[in-house]
């Protein structure tokens, strides 16, 4: 027995649908007419995350204040100082020269001696500059209100002139632009 198509009100049968144009349906998935969807990933279900405590708030909080970044800029500079210094003490062939007696050959306690003090000063030099970039790049950053490579210019600017100002108002100048020209150059690279 077959299946009979269903009447419509005047007792004929109903017309057959109009055949599907692919033009048509291609305007409304990739032509004009297609309407975009607004990518929102909570409606996909995103990735749940729980309200902050307000220790996590807190820590939060410490984390990104100027203090702690300059502390953390400062400990990160001693530390690559002194290894940097070390390192170049290491390849530095006076290390442990003697000027009154040039033909002695240094012993390894002069030698390690003469590395620890060079990694000491170049750590404690490379620290006061973290500190101050650091601590200055955050202050202009709360003062401006703005993210952005201006911050690090500035802030470099300030820590090379009051590094070269000690030499005198010259060499301030120098380093102002020096420092201020090497952090657009590593903010632009990083960035």
């Amino acid at each position: 027995m077959a299946a009979v198509p269903p009447s419509s009100a005047s007792g004929g049968p109903e017309p057959p649908p109009p055949p599907l144009q692919y033009s048509l349906l291609l305007q409304h998935l990739v032509g004009e007419q297609r309407r975009p969807r607004a990518w929102d990933p909570a409606a996909l279900g995103g990735i749940p995350s729980p309200p902050k405590s307000e220790e996590q708030k807190m820590v939060e909080r410490a984390m990104e204040s100027c203090a702690f970044k300059a502390a953390l800029a400062c400990v990160g500079g001693f530390v690559l100082g002194g290894a940097f210094g070390i390192f170049t003490a290491g390849i530095d062939t006076n290390v442990g020269f003697d000027p009154k007696d040039p033909y002695r050959t240094p012993t390894a306690k002069e030698v390690l001696k003469d590395m620890g003090q060079r990694g000491i000063s170049y750590a404690k030099n490379f620290a006061i500059v973290g500190a101050m970039f650091s601590c200055t790049e955050c202050v202009v950053e709360s003062y401006r209100g703005k993210s952005d490579w201006k911050n690090s210019v500035i802030s470099g600017c300030i820590t090379g002139g009051a590094i070269g100002f000690r030499a005198g108002l010259k060499a301030g100048v120098i380093g102002c632009g020096g420092f201020a020209a090497f952090s657009a150059a590593i903010d632009y690279y990083l960035r």
